[in-house]
């Protein structure tokens, strides 16, 4: 269990340095600091994620559930204000597209590490 968590959090860690090079206005100081990002985003995911999920859930219905990417990026966002000058993301619509990216990097990641196993 430990060691899925650690395997997670190196390959978002991955997905991030991969969208920083994708991303001239996504920036990242290594993978340090990609890592500590992937640690603060797997934090927020479990405890303020929710909170957003319900105070957005009329529209997220609305919207049949597409409104979770702007929460996704809300969290990006917060994420990156968090770390400071290590990491930089320049305006909401980088981190609007970053969340999707991110989110398909790592479905594919995680994909293929369970595929090894």
């Amino acid at each position: 269990m430990l060691l899925r968590g650690i395997i997670s959090l190196v390959l978002n860690a991955v997905a991030l340095i991969a969208v920083a090079q994708i991303f001239d206005s996504f920036h990242l100081d290594g993978f340090g600091t990609a890592l500590l990002a992937s640690l603060i985003l797997a934090i927020l995911n479990i405890f303020v994620k929710p909170i957003l999920v319900i105070l957005t859930l009329p529209i997220t219905v609305i919207t049949f559930g597409l409104f979770l990417i702007v929460v996704n990026a809300i969290i990006l966002m917060i994420t990156q204000a968090l770390i400071g000058s290590d990491f930089v993301i320049d305006g909401f619509g980088t981190a609007f597209i970053a969340s999707i990216v991110i989110s398909l990097i790592s479905m594919i990641l995680n994909s293929v590490v369970r595929d090894m196993r």
